[in-house]
């Protein structure tokens, strides 16, 4: 087939990557602008780009797609039997939506309908979902509503961090995609239409959820740290600093009977919760680098009875 892809993110490389080790044909690759990134705010390319332009093809780079309707006449002019989309982050018109042959093809990570939205991986982590997986479905002008075509599953480990999950399931729509253009091609698929009665919405991840309520059970203290790592990043205070958390345990799941935030072992950092205890596993400090709780607690040891995210207070 021949194809147009867009995307974005690191999510989208695998797949994109699998396009380019087949036999497909990749004619135009359109992905987000350059945006400013690091100290220097100097402009980067997204990583979709960067791998495009290694393999030699054509990069579109629209602000809109909405709004810019020559590209329009771009895709009309390179005729794709279908365009492949995986976190482009920018909405297709219906303009955009007729031109493939076998229309536009969306790889989504989540088990549709649940998890519609921008950030449905995230969501999985931080509600404690046991499995996630990945849809492939045909777009339509709605927000992740299209049919779905294919679908794989796969459990979400007790300790997974949102992060490692992201990594693991754009491998899986990697293999997905190519899986459902060999059966969309010989026509061995019927679309199925999402029930909307379960849709659910997976908004946009915050810098205001960060803040780690020890008073919650553990499990939700836990699944709270593992959702939001690596970002935003679950954070808490330590001597009125900003501590960041990114990975967690849980140690006991039982009432500990101590004031909830208390560091009841400062050797593991374990922290008391409502119901439980938590030991954080991985921090960083301000100013400081992302570590081992245990180099950090060697560096900057933790007096018994220290109240997280309370200031000054032991």
């Amino acid at each position: 087939m021949k194809i147009v892809f867009m995307g974005t993110p690191d999510f989208a490389v695998p797949t994109l990557n699998k396009l380019y080790e087949s036999e497909h044909e990749i004619a135009a690759v359109f992905t987000q602008p350059d945006k400013p990134k690091g100290r220097g705010y100097k402009l980067a390319p997204p990583p979709v780009k960067v791998l495009a332009l290694e393999h030699g093809t054509p990069v579109y780079q629209p602000e809109s797609l909405k709004k810019q309707p020559e590209m329009w006449d771009v895709l009309k002019e390179i005729a794709p039997d279908v365009i492949v989309v995986a976190a482009y982050g920018k909405i297709l018109p219906k303009q955009v939506l007729d031109i493939p042959k076998y229309h536009c093809v969306n790889v989504h990570g989540s088990l549709l309908p649940k998890y519609r939205g921008a950030a449905p991986i995230q969501w999985s982590v931080l509600n404690g979902d046991d499995e996630t997986g990945i849809t492939t479905m045909l777009m339509g002008e709605g927000l992740d509503t299209g049919d779905i075509l294919l679908q794989r599953s796969t459990p979400i480990g007790e300790n997974e961090t949102a992060a490692e999950l992201f990594d693991r399931l754009a491998e899986i729509g990697a293999d997905l995609l190519i899986e459902t253009l060999e059966k969309l091609e010989k026509g061995e698929i019927t679309p199925v239409k999402q029930d909307e009665e379960l849709a659910t919405y997976a908004s946009i991840l915050t810098k205001d959820m960060c803040m780690i309520d020890f008073n919650k059970p553990v499990k939700e203290v836990h699944k709270k740290i593992c959702g939001l790592s690596d970002w935003p990043c679950a954070v808490t205070t330590l001597d009125g600093k900003r501590l960041k958390v990114f990975r967690s345990q849980i140690v006991k799941d039982k009432m500990p009977g101590q004031q909830a935030g208390t560091v009841v072992d400062t050797k593991q950092f374990c922290v008391c919760c409502a119901d439980g205890v938590i030991k954080l596993t991985e921090v960083q400090a301000e100013g400081s680098k992302r570590m081992r709780s245990e180099d950090y607690l060697r560096g900057k040891p933790i007096t018994p009875g220290t109240i997280l995210g309370v200031e000054n207070k032991k």
